[in-house]
């Protein structure tokens, strides 16, 4: 799994849903399919229930369940059930497929695993590096490097969790600016903001 699909909330290690699925295809994924094996409705609790299936080239397959109601995902989501139980199977099965113990970040409850927003900031670690030629001092080089795709990611995901379908075009218009413009330092301070542990903006 490429460093840039993992992430690191509150010591514990997560992966990326776009990390499974790169790596299902760099491994010969042949096919995803999925199942609505319960429609959400008041009897049940408005829980939506997804079976996923994989099937790699040499013929192995692989399934997973996903569920989501509206206790276990972020308020914007919940008028969108069957699609995040749908992507929560999806996650399940890619897991076992490639081999890949780490739970996906889009399989977490809300606010299940994350840190308050002050814990985050503690025990997430800086990134050093050198600042480019003319672009200010230590400072800049220590904290205002470009966004790190893992960053992008999750502020993508974080996005459409907090804001719905359109979550990432909304939070761009709210920045002023394009996801892919924000500085490490810029990025991170979103991030604290949209994890439902440490509330939403």
């Amino acid at each position: 799994m490429r460093e840039e699909f993992l992430i690191t909330r509150q010591g514990r290690q997560y992966v990326l849903f776009a990390g499974l699925l790169d790596e299902a295809h760099a491994r010969g994924l042949r096919s995803i399919e999925t199942e609505l094996l319960q429609v959400p409705e008041e009897a049940n609790g408005m829980t939506a229930i997804v079976r996923a299936r994989v099937e790699m080239e040499d013929g192995r397959t692989f399934s997973g369940l996903g569920d989501a109601n509206p206790q276990n995902v972020g308020r914007s989501i919940a008028p969108h059930l069957i699609r995040m139980a749908e992507t929560r199977a999806k996650a399940r099965a890619l897991r076992d497929a490639v081999n890949v113990g780490a739970t996906a970040l889009e399989e977490l409850t809300d606010g299940e695993e994350s840190p308050p927003v002050e814990e985050a900031r503690s025990r997430r670690p800086r990134p050093v590096e050198e600042a480019p030629p003319g672009e200010g001092g230590s400072g800049a080089g220590r904290r205002g490097g470009r966004v790190r795709r893992s960053q992008l990611e999750l502020l993508r995901t974080l996005a459409v969790e907090a804001r719905g379908e359109n979550g990432v075009e909304r939070l761009e218009r709210h920045i002023g600016k394009p996801l892919s413009e924000l500085t490490r330092e810029e990025a991170e301070a979103w991030i604290d903001r949209l994890t439902p542990a440490g509330g939403r903006e």
